[in-house]
Protein backbone atom coordinates (compact mmCIF):
# COMPACT_ATOMS: atom_id res chain seq x y z
CA UNK A 1 0.00 0.00 0.00
CA UNK A 2 1.09 3.73 -0.81
CA UNK A 3 1.47 5.98 1.99
CA UNK A 4 1.49 9.71 1.45
CA UNK A 5 4.58 10.20 0.06
CA UNK A 6 4.93 6.86 -1.75
CA UNK A 7 6.75 5.06 0.82
CA UNK A 8 5.95 1.39 2.27
CA UNK A 9 4.46 1.05 6.13
CA UNK A 10 8.39 0.01 6.56
CA UNK A 11 8.47 1.15 10.26
CA UNK A 12 11.99 2.19 9.65
CA UNK A 13 10.85 4.55 6.32
CA UNK A 14 7.24 5.69 7.98
CA UNK A 15 7.03 9.71 6.71
CA UNK A 16 8.07 12.09 8.90
CA UNK A 17 5.89 15.30 9.64
CA UNK A 18 8.64 16.92 7.38
CA UNK A 19 8.67 14.99 4.32
CA UNK A 20 4.63 14.59 4.28
CA UNK A 21 4.52 18.86 4.93
CA UNK A 22 6.67 18.41 1.51
CA UNK A 23 4.57 16.12 -0.01
CA UNK A 24 1.30 18.33 0.35
CA UNK A 25 3.11 21.78 -0.58
CA UNK A 26 4.07 20.07 -4.05
CA UNK A 27 0.09 19.09 -4.40
CA UNK A 28 -0.99 22.97 -3.51
CA UNK A 29 2.10 24.66 -5.83
CA UNK A 30 0.61 22.84 -8.52
CA UNK A 31 -3.14 23.66 -7.51
CA UNK A 32 -1.87 26.98 -7.60
CA UNK A 33 -0.08 27.09 -10.98
CA UNK A 34 -3.20 25.94 -12.54
CA UNK A 35 -4.82 28.69 -10.77
CA UNK A 36 -2.73 31.55 -11.71
CA UNK A 37 -2.85 29.27 -15.50
CA UNK A 38 -6.66 29.99 -15.02
CA UNK A 39 -6.61 33.58 -13.90
CA UNK A 40 -3.97 34.43 -17.01
CA UNK A 41 -6.66 32.97 -19.34
CA UNK A 42 -9.76 34.64 -17.79
CA UNK A 43 -7.85 37.96 -17.88
CA UNK A 44 -7.43 37.15 -21.76
CA UNK A 45 -11.10 36.51 -22.35
CA UNK A 46 -12.27 39.00 -20.78
CA UNK A 47 -10.86 41.60 -22.55
CA UNK A 48 -10.21 40.08 -25.79
CA UNK A 49 -14.07 41.41 -26.78
CA UNK A 50 -13.66 44.95 -24.87
CA UNK A 51 -13.52 48.12 -27.39
CA UNK A 52 -10.45 50.82 -26.99
CA UNK A 53 -13.34 53.17 -25.20
CA UNK A 54 -14.34 50.37 -23.14
CA UNK A 55 -10.22 49.19 -22.31
CA UNK A 56 -9.84 52.56 -21.29
CA UNK A 57 -12.91 52.98 -19.28
CA UNK A 58 -11.60 49.79 -17.86
CA UNK A 59 -8.19 50.82 -17.25
CA UNK A 60 -9.39 54.21 -15.37
CA UNK A 61 -10.98 52.21 -13.11
CA UNK A 62 -8.60 49.87 -11.57
CA UNK A 63 -6.15 53.08 -11.34
CA UNK A 64 -9.35 55.07 -9.29
CA UNK A 65 -9.65 51.68 -6.79
CA UNK A 66 -8.38 51.45 -3.34
CA UNK A 67 -6.11 48.32 -4.92
CA UNK A 68 -5.09 49.25 -7.58
CA UNK A 69 -1.47 48.56 -7.24
CA UNK A 70 -1.68 44.85 -7.10
CA UNK A 71 -4.07 44.58 -10.07
CA UNK A 72 -1.25 44.31 -12.08
CA UNK A 73 -2.42 41.23 -14.28
CA UNK A 74 -5.32 42.66 -14.77
CA UNK A 75 -4.26 46.26 -15.79
CA UNK A 76 -0.98 44.59 -17.84
CA UNK A 77 -3.97 42.82 -20.18
CA UNK A 78 -5.66 45.80 -20.93
CA UNK A 79 -3.06 47.50 -21.71
CA UNK A 80 -1.99 44.78 -24.02
CA UNK A 81 -5.50 45.10 -25.57
CA UNK A 82 -5.45 49.04 -26.00
CA UNK A 83 -1.78 48.94 -27.90
CA UNK A 84 -3.29 46.32 -30.03
CA UNK A 85 -6.38 48.05 -31.16
CA UNK A 86 -4.49 51.63 -31.07
CA UNK A 87 -2.04 49.36 -33.79
CA UNK A 88 -5.17 48.23 -35.69
CA UNK A 89 -6.37 51.20 -36.28
CA UNK A 90 -2.99 53.07 -37.19
CA UNK A 91 -2.74 50.33 -39.52
CA UNK A 92 -6.45 50.72 -40.73
CA UNK A 93 -5.60 54.43 -41.76
CA UNK A 94 -2.44 53.72 -43.17
CA UNK A 95 -4.59 51.70 -46.04
CA UNK A 96 -6.99 53.95 -46.09
CA UNK A 97 -4.20 56.92 -47.10
CA UNK A 98 -2.14 54.36 -49.34
CA UNK A 99 -5.45 53.31 -50.94
CA UNK A 100 -5.58 57.02 -52.29
CA UNK A 101 -2.62 56.91 -53.88
CA UNK A 102 -0.64 58.48 -51.57
CA UNK A 103 3.13 57.25 -50.62
CA UNK A 104 3.28 55.19 -47.75
CA UNK A 105 6.74 57.03 -46.78
CA UNK A 106 4.65 60.21 -46.48
CA UNK A 107 1.80 58.46 -43.88
CA UNK A 108 1.34 60.32 -40.28
CA UNK A 109 -1.09 60.10 -37.70
CA UNK A 110 -1.11 60.66 -34.00
CA UNK A 111 -3.94 58.12 -32.47
CA UNK A 112 -6.31 60.37 -30.13
CA UNK A 113 -6.06 57.90 -27.57
CA UNK A 114 -2.53 57.20 -27.04
CA UNK A 115 -1.44 60.24 -25.39
CA UNK A 116 -4.68 59.42 -22.35
CA UNK A 117 -3.39 55.47 -22.96
CA UNK A 118 0.35 56.64 -21.95
CA UNK A 119 -1.36 58.72 -19.05
CA UNK A 120 -2.85 55.68 -17.25
CA UNK A 121 0.31 53.51 -17.50
CA UNK A 122 2.42 56.12 -15.84
CA UNK A 123 -0.17 56.45 -12.94
CA UNK A 124 -0.21 53.05 -12.62
CA UNK A 125 2.94 52.75 -12.33
CA UNK A 126 3.58 54.95 -10.04
CA UNK A 127 0.87 52.73 -7.63
CA UNK A 128 2.27 49.27 -8.79
CA UNK A 129 5.79 50.69 -7.18
CA UNK A 130 3.61 51.74 -4.19
CA UNK A 131 2.25 48.70 -3.83
CA UNK A 132 5.57 46.78 -4.17
CA UNK A 133 7.43 48.75 -1.55
CA UNK A 134 4.92 48.78 1.21
CA UNK A 135 4.60 44.92 0.09
CA UNK A 136 8.02 44.43 0.77
CA UNK A 137 7.76 46.23 4.17
CA UNK A 138 4.67 44.55 5.44
CA UNK A 139 6.53 40.79 4.26
CA UNK A 140 9.63 42.09 6.28
CA UNK A 141 7.52 42.62 9.26
CA UNK A 142 5.23 39.18 9.11
CA UNK A 143 9.12 38.19 8.51
CA UNK A 144 10.05 38.87 12.04
CA UNK A 145 6.47 37.81 13.36
CA UNK A 146 7.09 34.47 12.00
CA UNK A 147 10.18 34.15 13.45
CA UNK A 148 9.57 34.92 16.39
CA UNK A 149 6.52 32.13 16.45
CA UNK A 150 9.70 29.61 15.37
CA UNK A 151 11.45 31.49 18.70
CA UNK A 152 8.00 30.27 20.67
CA UNK A 153 7.69 27.08 19.65
CA UNK A 154 11.61 26.13 20.13
CA UNK A 155 11.05 27.75 23.38
CA UNK A 156 8.03 25.36 23.98
CA UNK A 157 10.51 21.68 23.76
CA UNK A 158 13.62 23.14 24.78
CA UNK A 159 12.96 25.39 28.17
CA UNK A 160 9.19 25.14 28.70
CA UNK A 161 8.27 25.77 32.96
CA UNK A 162 6.96 23.22 34.99
CA UNK A 163 2.73 23.29 34.96
CA UNK A 164 2.43 25.62 31.30
CA UNK A 165 -0.51 23.93 29.42
CA UNK A 166 1.71 22.86 26.31
CA UNK A 167 -2.00 22.02 24.24
CA UNK A 168 -2.76 24.81 24.44
CA UNK A 169 0.39 26.65 23.86
CA UNK A 170 1.12 25.09 20.76
CA UNK A 171 -2.48 25.59 19.72
CA UNK A 172 -2.02 28.93 19.77
CA UNK A 173 1.35 28.91 17.88
CA UNK A 174 -0.11 26.80 15.07
CA UNK A 175 -3.55 29.01 14.82
CA UNK A 176 -0.44 32.43 14.65
CA UNK A 177 1.53 30.57 12.15
CA UNK A 178 -1.83 29.65 9.82
CA UNK A 179 -2.98 33.77 10.46
CA UNK A 180 0.34 35.07 9.91
CA UNK A 181 0.82 37.19 7.11
CA UNK A 182 2.81 36.63 3.86
CA UNK A 183 6.45 36.72 3.37
CA UNK A 184 9.19 37.49 0.45
CA UNK A 185 9.60 33.93 -1.73
CA UNK A 186 13.27 33.70 -1.32
CA UNK A 187 12.52 33.44 2.70
CA UNK A 188 9.79 31.21 2.65
CA UNK A 189 11.27 27.85 2.01
CA UNK A 190 13.90 28.14 4.46
CA UNK A 191 11.65 29.81 7.35
CA UNK A 192 8.91 27.15 6.76
CA UNK A 193 11.54 23.91 6.74
CA UNK A 194 12.95 25.82 10.27
CA UNK A 195 8.65 25.70 11.54
CA UNK A 196 8.16 22.18 10.97
CA UNK A 197 11.71 21.07 11.69
CA UNK A 198 10.85 22.76 15.36
CA UNK A 199 7.34 21.17 14.91
CA UNK A 200 8.86 17.95 14.59
CA UNK A 201 11.33 18.36 17.32
CA UNK A 202 8.15 19.22 19.78
CA UNK A 203 6.36 16.12 18.47
CA UNK A 204 9.10 14.23 19.67
CA UNK A 205 9.28 15.16 22.95
CA UNK A 206 5.35 14.86 22.99
CA UNK A 207 6.55 11.09 22.80
CA UNK A 208 7.34 10.98 26.56
CA UNK A 209 4.34 12.07 27.26
CA UNK A 210 1.39 10.04 25.87
CA UNK A 211 -1.20 11.96 27.11
CA UNK A 212 -0.60 15.50 25.22
CA UNK A 213 0.43 13.49 21.71
CA UNK A 214 -3.15 11.75 21.96
CA UNK A 215 -5.08 15.42 22.45
CA UNK A 216 -3.14 16.13 19.39
CA UNK A 217 -3.41 13.48 17.26
CA UNK A 218 -7.12 13.33 18.36
CA UNK A 219 -7.44 17.20 17.57
CA UNK A 220 -5.81 16.87 14.18
CA UNK A 221 -7.56 13.83 13.47
CA UNK A 222 -10.65 15.61 13.66
CA UNK A 223 -9.77 18.25 11.61
CA UNK A 224 -8.78 15.78 8.91
CA UNK A 225 -12.09 14.57 8.64
CA UNK A 226 -13.35 18.18 8.26
CA UNK A 227 -11.69 18.73 5.44
CA UNK A 228 -12.36 15.32 4.01
CA UNK A 229 -16.08 15.75 4.30
CA UNK A 230 -16.54 18.96 2.76
CA UNK A 231 -14.14 17.89 0.04
CA UNK A 232 -16.43 14.99 -1.00
CA UNK A 233 -19.08 18.02 -1.11
CA UNK A 234 -16.87 19.56 -3.49
CA UNK A 235 -17.38 16.57 -5.99
CA UNK A 236 -21.10 17.50 -6.84
CA UNK A 237 -20.29 21.36 -6.83
CA UNK A 238 -22.14 22.00 -10.41
CA UNK A 239 -19.50 25.18 -10.42
CA UNK A 240 -15.96 22.82 -11.06
CA UNK A 241 -14.08 26.41 -11.24
CA UNK A 242 -15.11 27.11 -7.85
CA UNK A 243 -14.58 23.44 -6.55
CA UNK A 244 -11.05 23.41 -8.07
CA UNK A 245 -10.35 27.25 -5.88
CA UNK A 246 -11.88 25.86 -2.48
CA UNK A 247 -9.84 22.05 -3.00
CA UNK A 248 -6.73 24.40 -3.31
CA UNK A 249 -7.51 26.30 0.67
CA UNK A 250 -8.54 22.52 1.89
CA UNK A 251 -5.15 21.39 1.08
CA UNK A 252 -3.98 24.51 2.77
CA UNK A 253 -5.42 23.34 5.79
CA UNK A 254 -4.28 19.77 5.96
CA UNK A 255 -0.70 21.02 5.58
CA UNK A 256 -1.07 23.49 8.08
CA UNK A 257 -3.73 22.13 10.86
CA UNK A 258 -4.36 18.96 10.43
CA UNK A 259 -0.47 17.39 11.32
CA UNK A 260 0.17 14.54 12.64
CA UNK A 261 -2.16 11.87 13.34
CA UNK A 262 -1.60 8.66 14.84
CA UNK A 263 -0.15 5.93 12.57
CA UNK A 264 -3.17 4.15 12.38
CA UNK A 265 -5.20 7.03 10.43
CA UNK A 266 -2.05 8.98 8.26
CA UNK A 267 -1.96 6.64 5.59
CA UNK A 268 -5.83 6.09 5.43
CA UNK A 269 -6.70 9.84 5.73
CA UNK A 270 -4.58 10.63 3.31
CA UNK A 271 -5.19 7.96 0.65
CA UNK A 272 -8.90 9.16 1.13
CA UNK A 273 -8.17 12.54 0.46
CA UNK A 274 -5.95 12.33 -2.42
CA UNK A 275 -8.79 10.05 -4.10
CA UNK A 276 -11.42 12.83 -3.60
CA UNK A 277 -9.13 15.28 -4.77
CA UNK A 278 -7.89 13.27 -7.79
CA UNK A 279 -11.85 12.87 -8.92
CA UNK A 280 -12.44 17.12 -8.10
CA UNK A 281 -9.06 17.27 -10.52
CA UNK A 282 -10.53 15.09 -13.16
CA UNK A 283 -13.92 17.49 -13.40
CA UNK A 284 -11.58 19.90 -14.99
CA UNK A 285 -12.41 17.73 -18.26
CA UNK A 286 -16.01 18.99 -18.13
CA UNK A 287 -14.89 22.46 -17.79
CA UNK A 288 -12.74 22.41 -20.54
CA UNK A 289 -15.80 20.89 -22.62
CA UNK A 290 -17.87 23.71 -21.95
CA UNK A 291 -14.89 26.22 -23.03
CA UNK A 292 -14.67 24.04 -25.98
CA UNK A 293 -18.41 24.23 -26.92
CA UNK A 294 -18.95 27.64 -26.36
CA UNK A 295 -15.92 28.71 -28.09
CA UNK A 296 -16.61 27.28 -30.80
CA UNK A 297 -19.72 28.90 -30.89
CA UNK A 298 -18.20 31.59 -31.26
CA UNK A 299 -16.12 30.67 -34.21
CA UNK A 300 -19.48 30.27 -35.78
CA UNK A 301 -20.98 33.38 -34.95
CA UNK A 302 -17.55 35.65 -36.31
CA UNK A 303 -17.35 34.02 -39.23
CA UNK A 304 -20.79 34.52 -40.04
CA UNK A 305 -20.68 38.50 -39.24
CA UNK A 306 -16.98 37.74 -41.74
CA UNK A 307 -19.25 36.56 -44.19
CA UNK A 308 -21.81 39.21 -44.18
CA UNK A 309 -19.73 41.83 -44.20
CA UNK A 310 -18.27 40.08 -47.29
CA UNK A 311 -21.33 40.33 -48.95
CA UNK A 312 -21.56 43.89 -48.51
CA UNK A 313 -18.19 44.98 -49.34
CA UNK A 314 -19.12 43.07 -53.26
CA UNK A 315 -22.57 44.22 -54.56
CA UNK A 316 -24.30 42.24 -57.54
CA UNK A 317 -25.96 45.54 -58.53
CA UNK A 318 -24.46 49.00 -59.01
CA UNK A 319 -24.44 50.64 -55.60
CA UNK A 320 -25.22 54.09 -54.73
CA UNK A 321 -25.08 56.71 -52.29
CA UNK A 322 -27.78 55.51 -50.15
CA UNK A 323 -26.15 51.68 -50.33
CA UNK A 324 -23.04 52.66 -49.09
CA UNK A 325 -24.32 54.81 -45.92
CA UNK A 326 -26.51 51.93 -45.37
CA UNK A 327 -23.76 49.67 -45.32
CA UNK A 328 -21.30 51.63 -43.25
CA UNK A 329 -24.00 52.02 -40.52
CA UNK A 330 -24.37 47.88 -40.92
CA UNK A 331 -20.75 47.41 -40.89
CA UNK A 332 -20.31 49.24 -37.83
CA UNK A 333 -23.07 47.24 -36.23
CA UNK A 334 -21.60 44.26 -37.16
CA UNK A 335 -17.95 44.76 -35.77
CA UNK A 336 -19.57 45.76 -32.00
CA UNK A 337 -21.11 42.74 -32.50
CA UNK A 338 -17.87 40.79 -33.75
CA UNK A 339 -16.20 42.38 -30.56
CA UNK A 340 -18.54 41.79 -28.03
CA UNK A 341 -18.51 38.01 -29.10
CA UNK A 342 -16.77 35.99 -26.93
CA UNK A 343 -13.60 34.42 -27.59
CA UNK A 344 -12.67 31.77 -29.61
CA UNK A 345 -10.40 28.82 -29.60
CA UNK A 346 -6.65 30.17 -29.34
CA UNK A 347 -5.23 28.08 -32.32
CA UNK A 348 -7.96 29.81 -33.98
CA UNK A 349 -7.69 33.21 -32.57
CA UNK A 350 -5.37 34.94 -34.64
CA UNK A 351 -6.20 33.57 -38.46
CA UNK A 352 -10.34 34.49 -37.72
CA UNK A 353 -8.96 38.46 -36.54
CA UNK A 354 -6.94 38.59 -39.23
CA UNK A 355 -9.76 37.76 -41.49
CA UNK A 356 -11.95 40.48 -39.76
CA UNK A 357 -9.45 43.05 -40.45
CA UNK A 358 -8.67 42.22 -44.18
CA UNK A 359 -12.35 41.81 -44.97
CA UNK A 360 -12.56 45.31 -42.94
CA UNK A 361 -10.37 47.06 -45.13
CA UNK A 362 -11.33 44.99 -48.28
CA UNK A 363 -14.88 46.99 -47.50
CA UNK A 364 -13.03 50.17 -46.53
CA UNK A 365 -11.45 50.00 -50.02
CA UNK A 366 -14.16 49.74 -52.41
CA UNK A 367 -16.40 52.31 -50.21
CA UNK A 368 -13.47 54.56 -50.94
CA UNK A 369 -13.33 53.75 -54.36
CA UNK A 370 -17.00 54.41 -54.86
CA UNK A 371 -16.73 57.93 -53.96
CA UNK A 372 -13.89 58.28 -56.07
CA UNK A 373 -15.76 57.89 -58.95
CA UNK A 374 -18.19 60.23 -57.58
CA UNK A 375 -15.88 62.97 -58.10
CA UNK A 376 -16.04 63.26 -61.93
CA UNK A 377 -19.96 63.23 -61.87
CA UNK A 378 -20.25 65.98 -59.61
CA UNK A 379 -19.07 68.10 -61.96
CA UNK A 380 -21.78 67.64 -64.76
CA UNK A 381 -24.52 68.04 -61.43
CA UNK A 382 -22.68 71.47 -60.77
CA UNK A 383 -23.53 72.69 -64.34
CA UNK A 384 -26.67 71.47 -64.20
CA UNK A 385 -27.21 73.27 -61.46
CA UNK A 386 -25.98 76.46 -63.10
CA UNK A 387 -28.13 76.05 -65.47
CA UNK A 388 -31.23 76.07 -63.08
CA UNK A 389 -29.96 79.04 -61.45
CA UNK A 390 -30.18 81.30 -64.65
CA UNK A 391 -33.14 80.14 -65.62
CA UNK A 392 -34.49 81.43 -62.09
CA UNK A 393 -32.69 84.43 -62.12
CA UNK A 394 -34.10 85.26 -65.63
CA UNK A 395 -37.65 84.65 -64.38
CA UNK A 396 -37.50 85.74 -60.60
CA UNK A 397 -39.56 89.09 -61.47
CA UNK A 398 -42.36 87.51 -63.85
CA UNK A 399 -45.82 88.35 -62.69
CA UNK A 400 -47.56 85.72 -65.25
CA UNK A 401 -48.28 83.61 -62.45
CA UNK A 402 -49.70 81.03 -64.31
CA UNK A 403 -46.86 80.28 -65.66
CA UNK A 404 -44.06 81.25 -63.34
CA UNK A 405 -45.25 79.58 -60.22
CA UNK A 406 -45.38 76.31 -62.01
CA UNK A 407 -42.09 76.82 -63.36
CA UNK A 408 -40.38 77.88 -59.75
CA UNK A 409 -41.86 74.65 -58.82
CA UNK A 410 -40.23 72.33 -61.38
CA UNK A 411 -37.04 74.12 -61.06
CA UNK A 412 -37.38 72.89 -57.55
CA UNK A 413 -38.10 69.69 -58.61
CA UNK A 414 -35.41 69.48 -60.64
CA UNK A 415 -32.83 70.83 -58.33
CA UNK A 416 -33.60 67.95 -55.70
CA UNK A 417 -33.33 65.17 -58.30
CA UNK A 418 -29.82 66.41 -59.32
CA UNK A 419 -26.82 64.42 -57.59
CA UNK A 420 -24.12 65.83 -55.30
CA UNK A 421 -21.72 68.99 -56.68
CA UNK A 422 -18.37 69.35 -55.14
CA UNK A 423 -18.07 70.49 -51.30
CA UNK A 424 -16.91 73.93 -52.33
CA UNK A 425 -19.75 74.90 -54.31
CA UNK A 426 -22.60 73.36 -51.91
CA UNK A 427 -23.75 76.34 -50.01
CA UNK A 428 -22.45 78.68 -53.03
CA UNK A 429 -24.80 77.43 -55.52
CA UNK A 430 -27.35 76.78 -52.90
CA UNK A 431 -27.55 80.77 -51.80
CA UNK A 432 -27.41 81.84 -55.35
CA UNK A 433 -30.82 79.19 -56.52
CA UNK A 434 -32.43 79.99 -53.13
CA UNK A 435 -32.38 84.03 -53.71
CA UNK A 436 -33.90 83.69 -56.74
CA UNK A 437 -36.94 81.42 -55.81
CA UNK A 438 -37.09 83.75 -52.91
CA UNK A 439 -37.13 87.25 -54.39
CA UNK A 440 -39.48 85.30 -57.11
CA UNK A 441 -41.89 84.01 -54.03
CA UNK A 442 -41.82 87.20 -51.97
CA UNK A 443 -43.28 89.47 -55.49
CA UNK A 444 -45.90 86.95 -55.93
CA UNK A 445 -47.00 87.29 -52.04
CA UNK A 446 -47.11 90.88 -52.13
CA UNK A 447 -48.75 90.97 -55.43
CA UNK A 448 -51.25 88.59 -53.99
CA UNK A 449 -51.68 88.83 -50.68
CA UNK A 450 -54.57 91.61 -51.46
CA UNK A 451 -57.47 89.68 -52.53
CA UNK A 452 -58.57 86.50 -50.53
CA UNK A 453 -59.38 85.00 -54.31
CA UNK A 454 -55.78 83.65 -54.02
CA UNK A 455 -56.07 81.99 -50.72
CA UNK A 456 -57.04 78.80 -51.94
CA UNK A 457 -54.16 78.95 -54.35
CA UNK A 458 -52.04 79.15 -51.28
CA UNK A 459 -53.48 76.73 -49.74
CA UNK A 460 -52.71 74.65 -52.89
CA UNK A 461 -49.09 75.94 -52.98
CA UNK A 462 -48.88 74.95 -49.07
CA UNK A 463 -50.54 71.66 -49.40
CA UNK A 464 -47.51 71.15 -52.54
CA UNK A 465 -44.54 72.15 -49.82
CA UNK A 466 -45.66 70.05 -46.91
CA UNK A 467 -45.94 66.64 -49.34
CA UNK A 468 -41.97 68.18 -50.33
CA UNK A 469 -41.14 68.28 -46.86
CA UNK A 470 -42.28 64.61 -45.89
CA UNK A 471 -40.01 63.50 -48.36
CA UNK A 472 -36.79 65.03 -47.14
CA UNK A 473 -34.71 62.14 -45.52
CA UNK A 474 -31.14 63.18 -43.80
CA UNK A 475 -29.08 62.50 -47.37
CA UNK A 476 -26.59 65.53 -47.84
CA UNK A 477 -27.97 68.40 -48.78
CA UNK A 478 -31.18 67.58 -46.63
CA UNK A 479 -30.73 70.84 -44.03
CA UNK A 480 -30.61 73.53 -47.32
CA UNK A 481 -33.18 71.82 -48.54
CA UNK A 482 -35.62 72.42 -45.11
CA UNK A 483 -34.32 75.80 -45.45
CA UNK A 484 -36.10 76.30 -48.48
CA UNK A 485 -39.21 74.46 -47.78
CA UNK A 486 -39.45 77.17 -44.71
CA UNK A 487 -38.43 80.39 -46.62
CA UNK A 488 -41.02 79.41 -49.41
CA UNK A 489 -43.65 78.43 -46.65
CA UNK A 490 -43.42 82.13 -45.27
CA UNK A 491 -43.61 83.36 -48.41
CA UNK A 492 -46.69 82.12 -48.92
CA UNK A 493 -49.73 84.27 -47.32
CA UNK A 494 -52.94 82.86 -45.77
CA UNK A 495 -55.39 80.00 -46.78
CA UNK A 496 -58.82 79.68 -46.15
CA UNK A 497 -59.97 79.35 -42.55
CA UNK A 498 -61.35 75.62 -42.76
CA UNK A 499 -57.64 74.69 -44.21
CA UNK A 500 -55.96 76.32 -41.59
CA UNK A 501 -54.92 72.90 -40.05
CA UNK A 502 -52.33 72.49 -42.72
CA UNK A 503 -50.07 74.52 -40.58
CA UNK A 504 -49.80 72.98 -37.58
CA UNK A 505 -49.62 69.47 -39.40
CA UNK A 506 -46.79 71.31 -41.24
CA UNK A 507 -44.75 72.48 -38.04
CA UNK A 508 -45.40 69.11 -36.47
CA UNK A 509 -43.77 67.57 -39.91
CA UNK A 510 -41.26 70.31 -39.54
CA UNK A 511 -40.40 69.21 -36.05
CA UNK A 512 -39.72 65.64 -37.00
CA UNK A 513 -37.38 66.66 -39.95
CA UNK A 514 -35.37 68.43 -37.87
CA UNK A 515 -34.77 65.65 -35.34
CA UNK A 516 -34.12 63.27 -37.99
CA UNK A 517 -30.92 65.90 -39.27
CA UNK A 518 -30.03 66.61 -35.52
CA UNK A 519 -30.34 70.29 -36.12
CA UNK A 520 -32.12 72.89 -33.82
CA UNK A 521 -34.80 75.07 -35.50
CA UNK A 522 -33.43 78.27 -34.29
CA UNK A 523 -30.73 77.40 -36.52
CA UNK A 524 -32.61 77.51 -39.59
CA UNK A 525 -31.50 79.65 -42.38
CA UNK A 526 -34.98 80.80 -43.18
CA UNK A 527 -36.30 84.03 -45.17
CA UNK A 528 -39.56 85.39 -45.18
CA UNK A 529 -40.51 86.13 -41.65
CA UNK A 530 -43.70 88.58 -40.60
CA UNK A 531 -42.58 91.00 -37.80
CA UNK A 532 -44.20 89.00 -34.77
CA UNK A 533 -42.34 85.97 -36.10
CA UNK A 534 -38.92 87.28 -35.88
CA UNK A 535 -39.81 88.45 -32.40
CA UNK A 536 -40.29 85.24 -31.26
CA UNK A 537 -37.77 83.71 -32.55
CA UNK A 538 -35.40 86.33 -31.33
CA UNK A 539 -36.78 85.63 -27.92
CA UNK A 540 -36.31 82.00 -28.14
CA UNK A 541 -32.54 82.17 -29.33
CA UNK A 542 -32.02 85.06 -26.36
CA UNK A 543 -33.68 82.14 -23.89
CA UNK A 544 -31.23 79.03 -25.14
CA UNK A 545 -28.27 81.69 -25.54
CA UNK A 546 -28.55 82.63 -22.05
CA UNK A 547 -28.89 78.58 -20.48
CA UNK A 548 -25.72 78.08 -22.99
CA UNK A 549 -23.85 80.29 -20.92
CA UNK A 550 -25.05 79.01 -17.67
CA UNK A 551 -23.66 75.36 -19.01
CA UNK A 552 -21.10 76.59 -20.10
CA UNK A 553 -19.66 78.66 -16.57
CA UNK A 554 -20.59 75.49 -14.50
CA UNK A 555 -18.28 73.56 -16.92
CA UNK A 556 -15.37 75.47 -16.57
CA UNK A 557 -15.83 75.77 -12.55
CA UNK A 558 -16.23 72.34 -11.90
CA UNK A 559 -12.53 72.18 -14.46
CA UNK A 560 -11.39 74.56 -10.88
CA UNK A 561 -11.39 71.09 -8.83
CA UNK A 562 -8.48 69.30 -10.48
CA UNK A 563 -5.03 70.06 -9.49
CA UNK A 564 -3.84 69.86 -13.65
CA UNK A 565 -6.51 71.27 -15.58
CA UNK A 566 -5.43 71.30 -18.91
CA UNK A 567 -6.13 69.84 -22.03
CA UNK A 568 -3.15 67.84 -21.66
CA UNK A 569 -5.10 65.81 -18.82
CA UNK A 570 -6.49 62.82 -20.31
CA UNK A 571 -9.01 62.56 -17.39
CA UNK A 572 -10.49 65.65 -18.56
CA UNK A 573 -10.21 65.93 -22.12
CA UNK A 574 -13.87 65.02 -22.43
CA UNK A 575 -15.11 67.91 -20.56
CA UNK A 576 -13.12 70.61 -23.01
CA UNK A 577 -14.30 69.06 -26.38
CA UNK A 578 -17.98 69.90 -24.62
CA UNK A 579 -17.35 73.37 -23.50
CA UNK A 580 -15.94 73.26 -27.14
CA UNK A 581 -19.23 72.52 -28.60
CA UNK A 582 -21.49 74.17 -26.34
CA UNK A 583 -19.08 77.87 -27.75
CA UNK A 584 -19.40 76.99 -30.92
CA UNK A 585 -23.09 76.04 -30.80
CA UNK A 586 -23.34 79.49 -28.51
CA UNK A 587 -21.78 81.11 -31.18
CA UNK A 588 -24.15 80.18 -33.87
CA UNK A 589 -26.85 81.50 -31.84
CA UNK A 590 -25.46 84.63 -31.20
CA UNK A 591 -25.12 85.50 -35.38
CA UNK A 592 -28.35 84.41 -35.85
CA UNK A 593 -29.66 86.95 -33.44
CA UNK A 594 -27.73 89.30 -34.25
CA UNK A 595 -29.16 88.76 -38.22
CA UNK A 596 -32.35 89.01 -36.78
CA UNK A 597 -31.79 92.35 -34.70
CA UNK A 598 -29.71 94.04 -37.91
CA UNK A 599 -32.77 92.81 -40.34
CA UNK A 600 -30.40 90.58 -42.33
Amino acid sequence: MTTENNLSENEENKPSTEQLQETVENIENKEENHHEEDSDASHHDSVANLSLTDVLKEMEKIINSNNAGERFREFNALKEKANHSIHDEIEDKKHEYTDAGNAPENFSFEHPSQSKLSGLIHIFREKHDHFQKNQEEEQKKNLDQRQNIIDRLKNLYTNSEPGVNLFKSIREIKEEWSHAGQVAKSEFKILNNNYFHHLNQFYQMLDLNKEFLEQEYSHNLEKRQHIIARAKELENEPVVQKALNELQYLHKLWKEEAEPVSEEFREKTWEEFKDISNKIHERKTELSAAIETEQNENLEKKNAIIEEIKKLSEPKDNPNHTYWQNSIKRVEELRTEFLKTGSVPRKLSNNNWNDFKTILRTFNTTKNNYYKSLKGSQQQNLDEKMKLIQTAKDNMHSEDWEIAVALFKKLQEDWKKIGHVPKSMTNKIWDEFREACNTFFNNYREKSSASTDNWKENYKLKKDILEELKEISNDEGSIEKIEAIKSSWNNIGKVPRDKMAINSEFNKTLREKLKLNKINELELKEEGLSENQLTDKARKIKSQISDLEAEIVKLENNLAFFKNPTRENPLLRDTYNTIDDKKAHLETLKQNLHSIIAGE
